[in-house]
């Protein structure tokens, strides 16, 4: 038995007859190497331990958490939990606790990466630092190690450990920047000098940057950009709440998407990062999607599937009940063609390597606001050509990704930086047929 189970078998113990009740237990270690200016200035750790209590008594349902894990803590959370359910209206809605299941035997764990100390990651950031002489570099290479343990009243059991290691930096002119990320459950697999690299060009190719009309422009995007694009869909338009409350775009067996689009979320697939299990401990395994364009599925938690009939396809998270199920192991298909055949295909267009602030201006129609940053060329006769100025875009993800507009994808899929954080979409770079941009930075 793990410490983190042992854990959750005592606040059960402590928890008795009382009530239903699910516990998660996670535990690991944080750690941070931040640098500017090219010089690195700050190393920080920190081991954490969180323990979330849900429990259910009468149908009345609350959830309480804690860092404390003496047995007065543990005794204090119970007690205070009970006592917030006693105090709270009847969920009419309460799905009720998971029923023992196996789940799939992953391990996305790294040993080396659980080890991994300054010295390890610093090697990372000279690299990155390297690779852009004479220019001016910042961010951050971290890892974090998380042992996680969830155990329910009715005889769930499960444990799960999981890896994850980034590098997210920029390269700066004094008036350009570039910027370059890579994410792994394994810190070895961070190549610095050829994300430094990546960032040292966008940043010199980003001089003389120049202002450009607002309109529709054919576009390749980088795999940041498809990351957002990713997250977006799965957030406002495959989660199940969405659906429910008929704020979804999503019409299930009807080809939505072009062909080449295929999108699923998978925790197991090689590679991937996170535990084979939810917040209320169902498993989680490969739930597709879009398949060859067409929506094949919507993400359910046990309270969103219950509403529709449907079963829960393991992706609860903690405080869901306000927002709805998350995937965050999202794949988009990777394709055939390199970068250069992308670009190679457009007359005039842009080349957009990253967005920055998006907003969601209409869910059933996913319609997003945002920015491009470090790194927008325009693209002249099949070739990257000069600098264009920050634009602002307002464009459908959905219509942009439609039947006919996709032109071709890229065989670059990696863990791309995404609006919601790192390590949650794997995307490739796609050409799209257009894309509506509304006007500068400024407006």
């Amino acid at each position: 038995m793990s410490n983190e189970l042992g854990i959750a078998e005592r606040l059960l113990e402590l928890v008795g007859e009382r009530a239903e009740a699910e516990v998660i237990v996670a535990s690991g270690r944080a750690a941070l190497t931040r640098f500017a200016n090219s010089f690195i200035h700050q190393n920080v750790g920190e081991d954490f331990v969180a323990v979330t209590l849900r429990l259910a008594a009468g149908g009345r349902v609350a959830r309480g958490t804690s860092n404390r894990i003496d047995e007065d803590g543990l005794s204090a959370l119970v007690e205070d939990t009970i006592e917030a359910a006693r105090l709270s209206p009847v969920d009419d809605l309460w799905p009720g606790l998971t029923e023992p299941a196996e789940i799939p035997s992953t391990d996305n764990f790294d040993e080396d990466t659980a080890a991994a100390g300054p010295d390890e990651r610093s090697a990372i950031v000279q690299a990155f630092v390297a690779a852009g002489e004479g220019l001016g570099a910042a961010g951050f290479c971290d890892t974090d190690v998380v042992h996680e343990a969830f155990a329910n009243s009715r005889g769930q059991r499960l444990t799960g450990r999981s890896t994850r290691a980034t590098l997210d930096g920029i390269q700066q002119t004094g008036e350009s920047a570039g910027s370059a990320h890579s994410t792994s459950a394994r810190l070895g697999e961070l190549d610095g000098w050829a994300a430094g690299s990546l960032a040292a060009e966008r940043a010199r190719r980003g001089l003389g940057a120049t202002d450009l009309d607002a309109g529709e422009y054919p576009v390749v995007l980088g795999p940041e950009a498809v990351a957002t694009i990713g997250i977006f869909l799965a957030f406002y338009g495959f989660n199940g709440k969405q659906v429910n409350e008929g704020q979804s775009f999503l019409r299930l067996n009807t080809q939505q998407f072009d062909e080449q689009i295929g999108l699923c979320d998978d925790v197991t697939a090689p590679g991937a990062l996170g535990v084979p299990f939810d917040a209320e401990g169902t498993p989680r395994r490969r739930l597709d999607l879009v398949a060859k364009g067409v929506t094949v599925g919507v993400v359910h938690d046990r309270r969103t599937a219950a509403e529709a009939g449907a079963a829960s396809t393991g992706h609860a998270v903690v405080g869901g009940e306000s927002f709805g199920p998350v995937a965050s192991a999202l794949v988009l298909a990777n394709g055939d063609k390199s970068v250069a055949d992308l670009i190679a295909g457009i007359d005039r267009g842009l080349y957009v390597a990253t967005f920055n602030y998006c907003r969601i201006l209409d869910p059933k129609t996913q319609v997003v606001t945002g920015l491009t940053r470090n790194g927008t060329y325009v693209i002249r006769a099949g070739e990257l050509a000069e600098a264009a100025a920050n634009l602002r875009f307002t464009q459908s993800f959905v219509e942009a990704l439609g039947p006919g507009r996709v032109l071709g994808v890229a065989d670059d899929g990696r863990f791309a930086d995404c609006e919601f954080g790192p390590g949650m979409v794997q995307a490739p770079s796609m050409r799209l047929a257009s894309w509506s941009f509304t006007g500068g930075a400024g407006g």
